[in-house]
């Protein structure tokens, strides 16, 4: 009796044994990097599961997805400094010198949103914040995950960390989903310095190359440019989504067709002529902080971009308008140059607009819509943003951390468009013709949330026109008498507030 007891409890350990490896073994290979030609459509992984896999080990920088080969943390040694690649690969270096991939990590806007999450979460976030914005810094345990908050403050002076640099992206081997930074990063994959890269006939004296179709994918990219809450589970951003649900990715133009076009010329200074090499500029809406920063040319071709991927156009003006009557006009607003949501990415800054203003002859402001108040955009502005909220619906404008819902999202999809109305009393003693003017503009965060993070006076935040569009219209030359022509011209299903404009219910 005694040894059949013993054998059943023998059976059942053995039985709970192996289970215990079952399940681990199915949570390790669901989250089996994926690299070369594997194109898995993973999105996030549900909260309780990102812990299970913590406690098991295949999230080593939890609750950041960042990964590395063994699941190590690195040596330093093992990468190099930027500059060192500069030597040999001098057009690249300089381009991405004058990106906001070499100014992740120093950033002020991100260091102070940082600063703020660390302390209110306890440390909690700080892997999931820097695992995308010093992948290096993390992976090498130069952050813990108990940061401490005055060295995230000072780290640009006494912990020097590289942002996103040549080594961060080159020593990508794989990805293990499609956001929070899943990828793996695999410094010395040969035993010997390895860099992963685009071309099949890359040859270097001073590392191995390894050719990685990942590189030239969409799919790379989204690793960090998807980030779910890691506790909430609300998607914060989806820039990669985005495109991927667009008619981008159905014809193949990339995340790199656009922020890395191609130029001919070296991709090393010791390489061949090529008549096509990756650009490293990454170009992308923030002129505000790289002009701080002082990279011109890098903001100026941010510049450039934003006014590629919008375009603004009058889209029903009245042939005359009647002097003390209100009129209304059309806009219409297209997104016909980004693979994305315009805008996107940063909830809690983003945002483009349009500034509809109305002047007569005499140089007089008639009606203005879309101004500048209190540092941010005025009440009843035409805005395209996603709003995020807490649990109890409340908006946040900074505290992404307590986020559990979008509260709204009106930002234009690619190849999508946006009519808005404006309706404006045209006074009696107006001067005619009326120039009617709408700008489509843009900045990376407000005036308002920069002073509050950085202090007053502190940034300079750029406002960039992205497109523009002007008409002149004349006044009607009589109206008829004795008609209450203002309460006859205002139509049903419109309401007036208490600023005297018009808009739609």
């Amino acid at each position: 009796m005694s040894h059949s007891r013993h054998t059943c409890s023998q059976v059942a350990l053995h039985r709970l044994c192996f289970l215990t490896c079952l399940l681990t073994v199915t949570l390790v290979v669901a989250d089996e990097p994926l690299g070369n030609d594997n194109q898995n459509n993973e999105k996030w992984l549900e909260p309780a599961r990102s812990r299970l896999m913590h406690v098991i080990g295949a999230m080593p920088f939890f609750p950041h997805r960042a990964n590395t080969t063994g699941n190590l943390v690195l040596n330093v040694k093992d990468f190099d400094n930027a500059q060192v690649c500069g030597a040999c690969h001098t057009e690249i270096y300089r381009q991405w010198r004058s990106s906001m991939m070499s100014q992740a990590w120093d950033e002020p806007i991100y260091r102070a949103l940082l600063k703020r999450a660390s302390a209110a979460t306890e440390g909690k976030v700080d892997n999931f914040c820097t695992g995308c914005h010093t992948p290096i810094g993390l992976t090498t345990g130069q952050i813990t995950s108990q940061v401490n908050r005055s060295s995230i403050e000072d780290s640009a002076k006494n912990h020097p960390m590289p942002g996103v640099d040549c080594d961060t992206c080159h020593n990508i081997s794989a990805r293990t989903g499609l956001d929070n930074g899943a990828y793996v990063l695999s410094p010395r994959a040969h035993g010997k310095p390895t860099k992963f890269g685009p071309r099949k006939d890359a040859v270097s004296p001073y590392h191995d190359t390894v050719y990685s179709a990942l590189h030239t994918r969409s799919d790379f990219c989204g690793t960090c440019h998807n980030v779910t809450h890691p506790f909430s589970s609300v998607a914060v951003e989806r820039t990669y989504d985005e495109w991927q649900e667009s008619t981008y990715s159905l014809n193949n133009v990339t995340c790199q067709s656009c922020h890395m076009p191609g130029f001919a010329g070296k991709a090393a200074i010791m390489g061949p002529d090529r008549k096509e090499v990756a650009s490293h500029w990454f170009s992308g809406a923030n002129a505000t902080m790289l002009k701080h920063l002082g990279q011109e040319e890098g903001a100026q071709r941010a510049r450039d971009m934003l006014a590629r991927a919008g375009e603004i156009k009058f889209q029903q003006v009245p042939a005359t308008v009647p002097p003390g009557q209100y009129t209304s006009v059309a806009v219409k607003v297209t997104n016909v140059g980004a693979g994305h949501k315009l805008p996107t990415g940063f909830p809690e800054g983003r945002e483009m607009w349009i500034d509809f203003r109305v002047q007569d002859a005499s140089g007089r402001e008639v009606y203005r819509l879309g101004s500048i108040k209190d540092g941010k955009t005025e009440v009843n502005t035409r805005n395209f943003k996603v709003h995020i909220g807490d649990k109890d619906g409340n908006p946040l404008d900074v505290e992404v951390w307590n986020a559990t819902q979008i509260l709204s999202d009106n930002r234009i999809l690619p190849k999508g468009y946006d009519i808005g109305e404006f309706s404006f009393l045209v006074p009696a003693d107006a001067v005619g013709p009326l120039t009617l003017t709408a700008d489509l503009n843009y900045w990376p965060f407000s005036q308002k949330l920069a002073d509050y993070l950085l202090g007053k006076d502190q940034l300079q935040v750029e406002i960039t026109r992205m497109a523009n569009v002007t008409q002149s219209v004349p006044l009607s030359i009589s109206l008829p008498a004795g008609s209450d022509t203002a309460k006859r011209a205002v139509p049903a299903n419109l309401k007036l507030d208490d600023a005297s404009v018009y808009y739609k219910k």
